[in-house]
């Protein structure tokens, strides 16, 4: 019995030794339920707090990468978790109605919610910027420079004093954009003398990484302050007239049209090289100013399975010199097929031919087939006009992946509908390769198969079907959707 309860300790202590980097990531993680929710979350000026259920899949694949992230963010970030199904209490008062869910709170208050990266680096990374105060209280001329001697562009209100009402609503403000923007704020005029301010205003310092003889390093907000003006003056003055496009701000900077230049930036060990086709894309930007296209510069490594995937370009083409594309809102790509040249002729050609709609939109597309007599027509990206947005024919569409089984099991059912309707030639079955072809505009495919119907005459109007997956089901859609359902037989409303 005694060599028993020796026995115990040494095991314990040999499976601790054994994994102390994930006892430790776990221990890191605060779990904190309806009794001490309140009492614990105000201890801590900004903590992570992750709602989830035991039973949740994406629950449970997120929880290694919290734990890892909660111990790199240990002494700065507080990490919490409360589990649903047993604190409901909780989680019905901060409104968690799905699992996951991540919040930000600041001394226990609620204060955002957390929208980052699921990964244990992109959330050590967001959770970073959330920490300290809203807006950074600089004192003298040389806190000014080192906060604004910055890798990102850098916010700062000038006031005259603590008691300004101005300084009152840049404080919301900047609780309130934090997460995307730098904010400090001066209580002393004099500090802003050498930016030309003498009243009180807003400094917004572009990163001087990106400074450059085209446009202004420091822009001045004289305005009447608002939360919404300042977002208005940050939102359209931040990025500047081309900036260095990241994973981390594409979406915002793509609510444009964007031309974006793509080569081997590096701004952290190469900032001269960098800046050496920057400065060649602004020049030629800055003849096209105001004309409804930004301009950015970005890593071709950083982005190089989207341009794989968006635009076919493969991992030795285009070498050193940038591979320019324009992107617009509604889904159209272009790429500049002509070297660009060091003298920037190439690039103001290539934009002469855009803004004059000489240009052929880049389409990826498998090759039209020679012959396309099965039952099912095969379409693709350069057929799709021709096939689908026929203006006389009703075409019921199978986006498909090769590799997915569930469109393999649609297809006998696909074969045999096209067969059924082979004697109506106003009906077309069709099918398309969404990984190898581009998918047009309005039709939202995030997995597969998605089916829609192309109605005669109405080809702007997609219809989504969301059906079963048998031959009848189809053709009673069909006879409920189709333009020319008269000529299917049977009842409109039938099911």
């Amino acid at each position: 019995m005694a060599a028993a309860v020796r026995l115990i300790p040494a095991v314990t202590f040999a499976l601790l030794s054994r994994f102390p980097a994930a006892l430790s990531s776990r221990r890191d993680v605060l779990e904190l339920g309806d009794a001490d929710f309140d009492y614990l979350a105000t201890e801590h000026e900004t903590m992570l707090v992750k709602f989830y259920a035991p039973w949740c899949g994406h629950c449970k694949k997120l929880s290694p990468e919290f734990e890892k992230a909660a111990t790199r963010l240990k002494g700065s970030v507080q990490l919490a978790k409360v589990d649903c199904t047993a604190h409901s209490e909780t989680c019905a008062r901060f409104g968690v109605s799905g699992y996951p869910t991540l919040k930000i709170f600041r001394y226990g208050r609620d204060s955002a919610p957390y929208d980052g990266p699921r990964s244990a680096d992109g959330i050590y990374q967001y959770m970073k910027k959330q920490t300290g105060p809203d807006s950074v209280h600089l004192r003298t001329k040389d806190d000014l420079q080192t906060f604004t001697s910055h890798y990102d562009a850098s916010v700062v209100g000038v006031f005259s004093g603590d008691d300004s009402s101005r300084l009152a609503e840049f404080l919301k403000a900047a609780g309130l954009l934090r997460e995307q923007f730098r904010f400090a704020h001066i209580t002393d005029l004099g500090l802003g003398q050498d930016h030309g301010v003498t009243a009180e205003s807003v400094l917004l310092f572009r990163p001087p990484r990106l400074s450059n003889t085209f446009e202004d390093n420091v822009v001045i907000f004289r305005e009447y302050l608002t939360i919404g003006s300042l977002r208005r003056f940050i939102r359209d003055n931040i990025y500047g007239l081309c900036p260095h496009m990241t994973l981390e701000n594409r979406d915002r900077l793509r609510v444009r049209d964007l031309l974006t230049a793509y080569y081997d930036l590096d701004y952290h060990h190469n900032i001269r090289g960098s800046n050496y086709w920057r400065n060649r894309v602004m020049k030629v930007a800055s003849k096209y100013a105001g004309r409804g296209l930004t301009f950015s510069v970005a890593n071709k490594k950083d982005f190089l399975l989207e341009l794989e995937e968006d635009f076919g370009l493969g991992t030795s083409d285009g070498g050193e010199l940038p591979f320019v594309t324009i992107r617009t809102r509604l889904g159209h790509k272009y790429t500049m097929r002509e070297e660009f040249t060091r003298d920037g002729q190439s690039l103001e050609r290539f934009l002469e031919d855009y803004f004059a709609g000489r240009l052929k939109r880049f389409i990826k597309s498998e090759p039209v087939p020679e012959r396309n007599t099965a039952g099912v027509k095969v379409v693709v990206a350069e057929s799709f006009d021709e096939v689908v947005n026929d203006p006389n024919r009703d075409v019921l569409i199978q986006f498909y992946s090769p590799s997915c089984p569930h469109c393999k099991k649609l297809e006998p059912v696909f074969r045999e509908l096209a067969d059924t309707l082979s004697s109506n030639p106003d009906v077309v079955i069709a099918k398309m390769n969404a990984v190898d072809n581009d998918v047009p505009l309005g039709y939202d495919v995030q997995g597969f198969p998605t089916i829609y119907l192309a109605p005669a005459g109405r080809k702007d109007q997609p219809i989504r079907y969301e059906g079963g997956r048998e031959v009848r089901d189809f053709l009673n859609f069909l006879k409920r959707e189709a333009s020319h359902r008269q000529k299917l037989g049977g009842s409109k409303d039938e099911l």
